[in-house]
């Protein structure tokens, strides 16, 4: 998701989008350590995306 895109949302809909990015974050990890992770790539682009929607949380805050 683009930046702006979670700047029009509210800051309880990116708190729950953050809860769900941490729970997929957990999925992938296991799948990692089992050796059944498709594609690693995309663990760097779920942490990007998660710390992208903490960035807009905190410039929410201010």
């Amino acid at each position: 998701m683009k930046a702006a895109e979670l700047r029009d949302m509210d800051a309880e809909t990116l708190r729950a989008k953050t809860q769900e990015i941490d729970d997929q974050l957990f999925r992938m990890r296991i799948q990692k350590s089992m050796g059944q992770l498709a594609t690693p790539g995309d663990m760097k682009a779920v942490r990007r995306e998660r710390a992208r929607i903490l960035t807009i949380l905190k410039e929410k805050a201010k």
